[in-house]
């Protein structure tokens, strides 16, 4: 008997996906070619096929401010100052000099063939000759006209032969926080010569207590501006300029304490002419003296302001005389040892750096002068003439 065979499933055909993919594929490549045909390669950039006549091109830019500016016209009247002092030599007993310090000064006036320059004194202190550096690097010696230690104050002078650039001195009473200022000078010496650093007036009217001999006790309140533009030594007897290039301030300090920066001062230049027109003229200032030694109230131990002195309770300030000069104007006067001043003019006098103030600033040689003491407990009024001190 025939068998009818059964009918298979129908094969599926694996050739068939295969193909759509490699024509797929030929397709991607095919775009690709085209594109690239059409595009082009991107150009070489290593520097070894850079054309050699291919330059990179700058800008040239003139930049002026009123900064600029006012450098300008100040900063070739700012010199460089060199303290040269005696040195001896332990081993030849031989005498020779050497650098002992270097600050800053500013040209102010040309008379006479000569060119004052006002500057710190510390920075003259002790110099057996000084040294004058211009701003084109020449040298010159110079001739030390007066000094003041009490203000910080020094006038010299050199041959002006071939200086031009004189300093114009502005108005520091006229001066607002937070003013734009600049301070130039040579900071750490002449390898920094005329540098300039900015800031403002951060505050006038200032004082900075000045201890002289090193005793712990302020001998003087000195006059300041206080800048944050970087003082540094060298700085010291540079000028601070007001954003016009006039000097207002004698650079002169820096508070160096860590933690503690952007406390720089100067002298201002309203309370600097007088003396440096007595300096140029006298070649020191004449202040009036009353001839005695002095000591703070407060330095003296309560129980002999109790004692010896006698003074109240309730007084707690104020100035011990503790020596008199015979023939000086507070012997004259009547005043006696252990007499306490408490007032002088009307005024509060609490230590001798008030009283220094008082007799410098708004007294001169001749003038009469109130002072209450007390003595013994009592309050005594005592009338002195102030006198030069070359006459004790």
């Amino acid at each position: 008997m025939y068998e009818q065979p059964t009918p298979q499933p129908p094969m599926k055909h694996k050739g068939n996906s295969l193909g759509y993919f490699l024509m797929g594929l030929f397709g991607v490549m095919v775009g690709a070619l085209l594109v690239w045909f059409i595009v082009g390669p991107k150009p070489q950039t290593d520097s070894a096929t850079t054309p050699s006549n291919v330059t990179t091109q700058q800008v040239a830019t003139d930049v002026t401010t009123d900064a600029t500016d006012a450098v300008g016209k100040v900063s070739k009247a700012v010199v460089g100052i060199t303290n040269i002092q005696k040195v001896a030599d332990f081993w030849s007993q031989q005498t020779g000099e050497q650098e002992a310090g270097s600050g800053s000064g500013v040209i102010y006036k040309i008379e006479d063939g000569k060119a004052f320059i006002v500057t710190n004194y510390h920075v003259i202190e002790n110099a057996e000759r000084l040294e004058v550096t211009l701003d084109e690097g020449s040298k010159r010696e110079a001739e030390l006209l007066g000094g003041d230690m009490w203000t910080d104050l020094a006038v010299i002078a050199i041959d002006a032969k071939d200086i031009t650039t004189v300093a114009q001195f502005g108005d520091s009473d006229s001066l607002k926080q937070g003013e734009p200022v600049l301070a130039i000078g040579n900071p750490l010496g002449l390898d920094f010569y005329g540098s300039v650093t900015q800031g403002v007036v951060s505050g006038v009217d200032r004082t900075m207590p000045i201890d002289f001999n090193k005793d712990g006790i302020a001998d003087w309140e000195q006059e300041v501006l206080q800048t944050d533009a970087a003082i540094n030594p060298g700085n010291s007897g540079g000028a601070l300029v007001n954003i016009k290039g006039d000097v207002i301030g004698i650079n002169s300090m820096k508070i160096a304490v860590a933690k503690v920066e952007g406390l720089g001062f100067a002298i201002p230049i309203n309370a600097a002419i007088p003396i440096i027109e007595e300096l140029e003229q006298r070649g020191e200032v004449q202040r009036p003296v009353l001839g005695v030694s002095l000591t703070d109230l407060t330095n003296v131990p309560a129980f002999y302001q109790q004692q010896t002195l006698q003074i109240p309770k309730e007084i707690t300030t104020g100035v011990v005389i503790t020596d008199i000069v015979r023939g000086s104007a507070a012997a004259e006067a009547g005043a006696k040892q252990y007499d306490v001043i408490v007032e002088m003019d009307g005024e509060k006098i609490e230590s001798a750096s008030d009283l220094r103030k008082h007799l410098y600033n708004k007294k001169k040689i001749g003038d009469e002068l109130t002072m209450k003491v007390y003595r013994q407990g009592k309050l005594v009024e005592l009338q002195a003439k102030l006198v030069d001190d070359k006459t004790l």
